[in-house]
Formats: structure tokens, C-alpha cells, sequence
């Protein structure tokens, strides 16, 4: 049997993270794929700004349990490739609170990390996203890096209601977007450290 030590129980308590957020998200194919990608793409923002090496750790495999709280949406508004009404956008639009519901109250600090970042990853830096609208640095710098890591591999991942576009278009409509719904702080790192973005998206394709 395994020696049960600080190091073994930190491994297991990253996987059992991993699984719970492909668990919530097992209906998306390639989902994995998507959680390595925001989970890297995390991780080279929050470097960039210069965090301490645990924080980057803790935002980057937290960020992983961002969209948990899809666990809350039927399979027919899920799996509909047409356009959503305004009632299954009003249920989809629920699933940052009802993520933020599944994680509340845990003695995890990756988990408290997780709570923060599924409430607010739809947040925008203007105040025009949701649950709250939320603007500017009252977002928790958690929400913002997920939010800009997860946009730019949504438009650049074929979706089944949407295309891909390009990484060169995505990397101009986070530039258009700078100051209006992402961090401008974090827009530079993004563009400072695009390489590695790029390097992370090749390997997790």
C-alpha cells in the first residue's frame, strides 16, 4: 500500500479535481482536452503577472472546476446546436451560482479557489457579464485569468453550435476586447507571453 504522505494526498486531491470537473462536463467531446488547455493557459497568465508559484498553482488547477456548475443543465438545452430561448439561456446562465453552490464551504484551499473561479469566470471586465455583473477589480483575479484563458480556447475549439476560428482571429478579438471585457493587465501578459499560450494549445489538442 502507498505510504499516505502530504505529497501522495495533494496528487490525489488533484486528481479527484480533475475527475469532478470531467464528471460535470463529460457531455462536451474532447472535454479533457479543454480542461488541460484552460489549466495551462491559466497557468502562463498568472505567471506573467508575477503571482508566487503556489498561486499559479492553485488558480490553474482550480480553474479546472470552472464550469462545474453545468452539471445543472438538461440534456436538451446542453446538447442544442440551434439557438438557445431566452428560458434555456436563463438556465445555462445559472451555472456559475450552482457551481459556486457544489464547492461553497470547503476546507480545500484549492476548492475555496474553485468556488471564486466558477461564480465568476462569466463575468465582464466592463460590467455586461453574469451572474452579477460584476466590474472591473471588484472580479477576483482568479475569474478574470479563467475568463480570458477560457474564451480564447472557446473561439478557437470547434463547438457543436459554433465553428472555430483561428487562433490569429481569436488573438485580435482579445486585443478589440482589451479594457471592455478582459483585464487590461491581463490582455498584456497574454500578449507578452502568446508563445507559450500557443505552445499549450498544440500540446492539448
Amino acid at each position: 500500500m502507498t505510504k499516505f504522505t502530504a505529497e501522495v494526498m495533494n496528487r490525489e486531491i488533484l486528481d479527484v479535481i480533475q475527475r469532478m470537473a470531467f464528471l460535470a462536463e463529460y457531455r462536451e467531446p474532447g472535454i479533457q482536452s479543454h480542461l488541460e488547455r484552460v489549466r495551462g493557459y491559466c497557468s502562463v497568465i498568472a505567471k506573467g503577472l508575477g503571482l508566487e508559484t503556489q498561486d499559479v498553482e492553485i488558480i490553474s488547477y482550480a480553474s479546472q472546476l470552472h464550469d462545474i456548475g453545468e452539471i445543472c443543465i438538461p440534456d436538451s438545452v446542453f446538447q442544442k446546436s440551434g439557438k438557445l430561448t431566452p428560458y434555456e439561456w436563463d438556465l445555462v446562465k445559472r451555472h456559475p451560482v450552482v457551481g459556486a453552490e457544489i464547492l461553497k464551504g470547503s476546507p480545500s484551499v484549492l476548492l475555496q479557489a474553485g468556488e471564486v473561479i466558477a461564480l465568476t469566470h462569466h463575468e465582464r471586465w466592463d460590467g455586461s457579464g453574469y451572474p452579477y455583473r460584476r466590474k472591473g477589480e471588484a472580479i477576483p483575479l482568479g475569474g478574470r485569468i479563467c475568463a480570458l484563458a477560457d474564451i480564447f480556447d472557446a473561439l478557437t475549439t470547434k463547438r457543436r453550435y459554433k465553428d472555430e476560428i483561428s487562433v490569429d482571429e481569436a488573438y485580435q478579438l482579445i486585443l478589440d476586447n482589451d479594457g471592455v471585457l478582459f483585464d487590461p493587465a491581463l490582455v498584456k501578459v497574454f500578449i507578452e507571453n502568446f508563445d507559450e499560450i500557443c505552445k499549450v494549445r498544440q500540446m492539448n489538442i
